[in-house]
């Protein structure tokens, strides 16, 4: 669901994973035609730092 919102809807992103500020400024870029392909490759490339580092707290709390 959210990889739908990244190509679609990138700033909307941002807000989902606790990001306002990026969403933000996501949402100024994709306010022109030309911008909005780079802040939906923003958006997909934090979404998927976003699952990465839960990857890893999954597997930090997991250890302990």
């Amino acid at each position: 669901m959210r990889l739908f919102l990244a190509i679609f809807l990138p700033f909307a992103v941002f807000f989902t994973i606790g990001r306002p500020i990026a969403g933000i400024i996501c949402l100024i870029l994709q306010f022109t035609l030309i911008g909005w392909f780079p802040s939906a490759l923003w958006a997909i490339y934090a979404l998927s730092q976003y699952k990465t580092d839960q990857k890893i707290k999954d597997s930090l709390k997991n250890k302990e």
